[in-house]
C-alpha cells in the first residue's frame, strides 16, 4: 500500500513525504516514492490515537452500541486502540464474562479493543472480583460509572495490582455527594491518592475535571508517585453554563465552572494530565429524549475528539504536533504499557491522517456509532480524520464529500 503526498511529523514541523506499507509495516519514507497509491491531499499522517476510556456497551446493552458500531466509530475519528470499559452485562467480573467478551471482541477485529476487568463483583463495590483469575486475560482494571467507595475493598485491590502489576483506573467519586457537587470528586480523589501511595503502585484517574482534583494529583506527583490521570474533551472545551437543560450535554462528572474548564485545559497543557480519553458513551434515543433530570449521563465522543483538540489547542498555539501525538496516542499507550504507535520505517502501520486545512461541520447523518447524543452536532472544526489504518489494514476511508 502506498500513500502519496501525506505530511509527518519531524520535530515539531510537518514535511512532506511518500509512505509505503508492505503487510503490517512500514518499510519506506520518503520525500517521492514511484507508483500509484492513495492520495492524502497534504493531511496530516498521525500515529493511530489511543483512548483509554470508551463504552461499547455490548454484552448487554446492545441497543445503545455494539463492539462493531463502537469499533467503527473509533476508526471514523482516527483511533487504532481503546479499552473498553466494564460496565456492561454480564460484568465482566469473572473469567467466563470477559472471555464471552473477548469472544465478541476478537469476531470484530476492526482496530484493536482492551477489555477492562471489573474491580468488584458487579460493579457494586461489596466483595472484590476475581482478579487473580482475570488477570489471565486482562492487566486493566477498572469500576468505572461508580467507583469504589469501600476503601477496606480498595486496599485490597491496591495488593492485587502491586503483586501483579495491573492497571488499575477510578472513577473517584465520593457518594456522600451529588453528582454535581465538586467534591464528590476531588474527596475521593484526595483519599484514593492517600491508599496508592500508601502502596506506591500506579494509580490513574478517569475524566478529571476540578481544579482540586489536578492540585492533589500534582502534589502526588511532584513528590515521586505514579499517580496519573486523563481529561476528556468535553471538560476542557464546555462549561456549566452551555447545559441549558440539554440532555446531550448531560454527563458524569457534570460539565463544571469556566474556572474547572480552564484548569482542565492547563492541567493537560503542564502534563499534569497524560493524555485525552473521550468517555464515549452512547446512549439509545429514549434514555436521552427525558427529561434532564431524569436522562442518562453520558455522551459520544470519539468520531470528534481529534478535531476538538487540533482546534481548539493545536491550531491556536497552545500545542505543538509532537505534544498532540502524545496526548492523543504515545501516552496512554505508555501508561498502558503498549508500545507507542509511530510514523517510522519498520514500525506496525497504525496512523490516521488529519485533514487540518480545511474546516469541516460535523452533521448528525455522518455519526458511526449507534448513539446520537452529541453536544458537537453542527460545530464547525479543523482536523477531522480521512483515513485510517490498523495493523496495515484500511479500517475507515472517508467516503468523497463526506469531509
Amino acid at each position: 500500500m502506498l500513500l502519496k503526498n501525506g505530511r509527518i511529523r519531524v520535530g515539531t514541523e510537518l514535511v512532506k513525504k511518500d509512505i509505503l506499507i508492505d503487510g503490517n509495516k512500514i518499510v519506506k519514507i520518503e520525500d517521492y516514492i514511484e507508483g500509484k497509491g492513495i492520495d492524502l491531499k497534504n493531511g496530516y499522517v498521525c500515529p493511530g490515537l489511543t483512548d483509554l476510556h470508551v463504552h461499547f456497551r455490548e454484552p448487554g446493552f446492545e441497543n445503545k452500541e455494539t463492539i462493531l458500531t463502537g469499533s467503527k466509530a473509533a476508526a471514523k475519528g482516527g483511533y487504532t486502540t481503546v479499552f473498553l470499559m466494564p460496565n456492561l452485562n454480564p460484568v465482566p467480573d469473572s473469567i467466563d464474562s470477559l472471555n464471552k467478551e473477548i469472544e465478541i471482541i476478537n469476531n470484530v477485529n476492526l482496530i484493536r479493543c482492551i477489555p477492562y476487568g471489573s474491580v468488584t463483583k458487579g460493579e457494586k463495590g461489596v466483595e472484590l472480583a476475581d482478579i487473580e483469575e482475570l488477570k489471565t486475560r486482562t492487566k486493566f482494571f477498572s469500576d468505572d460509572g461508580v467507583g469504589v467507595n469501600n476503601i477496606e475493598l480498595l486496599d485490597k485491590a491496591l495488593e492485587l495490582v502491586k503483586e501483579n502489576d495491573l492497571f488499575i483506573a477510578s472513577h473517584a467519586e465520593d457518594t456522600n455527594y451529588l453528582k454535581n457537587d465538586k467534591r464528590s470528586e476531588y474527596i475521593a480523589v484526595k483519599r484514593e491518592i492517600v491508599e496508592a501511595m500508601k502502596y506506591n503502585v500506579h494509580y490513574h484517574f478517569c475524566h478529571m475535571s476540578t481544579i482540586e482534583s489536578f492540585k492533589y494529583i500534582k502534589e502526588a506527583q511532584d513528590k515521586g508517585y505514579n499517580i496519573t490521570c486523563e481529561v476528556t474533551p468535553h471538560h476542557m472545551f464546555l462549561n456549566e453554563t452551555m447545559i441549558n437543560n440539554n440532555p446531550n450535554f448531560k454527563m458524569n462528572p457534570p460539565l463544571r465552572s469556566e474556572e474547572d474548564r480552564k484548569a482542565t485545559v492547563q492541567a493537560l497543557l503542564s502534563g499534569v494530565a497524560a493524555c485525552v480519553a473521550t468517555d464515549h458513551a452512547p446512549h439509545d434515543l429514549l434514555s436521552k429524549q427525558k427529561e434532564y433530570g431524569k436522562c442518562s449521563n453520558g455522551i459520544i465522543g470519539i468520531e470528534t475528539a481529534a478535531p476538538l483538540v487540533y482546534t481548539n489547542l493545536v491550531k491556536t498555539g497552545l500545542m505543538n504536533f509532537e505534544q498532540f501525538e502524545r496526548v492523543m496516542s504515545s501516552n496512554a499507550l505508555k501508561l498502558a504499557g503498549l508500545e507507542e504507535n509511530k510514523i517510522e520505517v519498520g514500525a506496525i502501520a497504525n496512523l490516521c491522517v488529519l485533514d487540518i486545512d480545511n474546516i469541516h461541520t460535523y452533521k448528525e447523518t455522518e455519526i458511526e456509532s449507534k448513539g446520537h447524543n452529541c453536544p458537537y452536532i453542527n460545530m464547525s472544526m479543523y482536523g477531522f480524520n480521512k483515513l485510517t489504518i490498523c495493523n496495515g489494514k484500511v479500517v475507515y476511508e472517508k467516503q468523497k464529500g463526506e469531509i
